[in-house]
């Protein structure tokens, strides 16, 4: 009768370690790829953006996410009543306190809102809506107490902040070319173009296009109609 073959317990554990090796690197595999689509995804074309202050409101509201469009800068073009993320162009914002350290906690958050999986803090950056573009004339106000822009009234109550006037203070602003006029819909708490300045357009990260963040607050943030009559400059 012929010997039964018993086999070594490394003929059975051999396999089964290869196939676990192969599932890790698939897995590996598939994380890295997705790491990469999801920075190229940041670089190129959105990027999340946590609203950080209570100038937009109250169109957007503290600890809102928004998505902001990438493409708007690069194959596109700003228009007036857009929603724009931009670099601080000088001195914008509070300088804040950096003590030098970092820990593994914030190096993973950075690492996270890097590729896109955290959204951005926003530091560094503001969000306010354009009035004006290069050339444009932008005026406070009008009898009516509306703001103009080449001579015509706008009409900015569908994003204006309730109770908020389009500015308690005058000005007269012609936007040298290539920079915008920009302001908050909070008027009554936003540091905006009418204190700080025009905003160089090579500063604009991009257009807000929706809110992500808390669900209960999901909607697009389209460009409103009070600016269709305004005539170039």
């Amino acid at each position: 009768m012929a010997e039964k073959t018993v086999p070594r317990d490394d003929d059975t554990v051999k396999p089964r370690r290869s196939g676990f090796t192969a599932v890790l690197r698939e897995t590996a595999i598939v994380v890295a790829l997705s790491l990469v689509i999801a920075t190229l995804v940041r670089i190129f074309l959105v990027q999340a953006f946590l609203i950080p202050s209570q100038s937009m409101e109250d169109t957007l509201l503290v600890g809102d996410r928004v998505l902001v469009s990438k493409l708007t800068t690069r194959f596109g073009e700003i228009k007036r009543g857009d929603v724009v993320v931009f670099a601080d162009p000088d001195g914008w914002l509070s300088p804040s306190v950096d003590d030098g350290s970092t820990s593994l906690g914030d190096r993973l958050r950075d690492a996270l809102q890097f590729v896109g999986v955290l959204p951005e803090d926003s530091e560094g950056h503001l969000i306010k809506r354009v009035i004006g573009l290069g050339g444009d004339t932008v005026v406070c106000c009008d009898d009516d107490g509306r703001i103009t822009v080449n001579g015509v009234a706008v009409d900015e109550s569908s994003y204006l902040r309730p109770g908020d006037e389009p500015s308690a203070t005058e000005f007269e602003v012609e936007v040298p070319a290539d920079e915008l006029f920009v302001m908050g819909d909070h008027r009554s708490n936003s540091g905006d173009s009418r204190v700080n300045g025009t905003v160089p357009e090579d500063r604009v990260t991009g257009r807000a296009f929706a809110v992500v963040w808390p669900v209960s607050r999901w909607e697009s943030l389209s460009r409103p109609e009070a600016f269709e009559a305004v005539p170039d400059p």
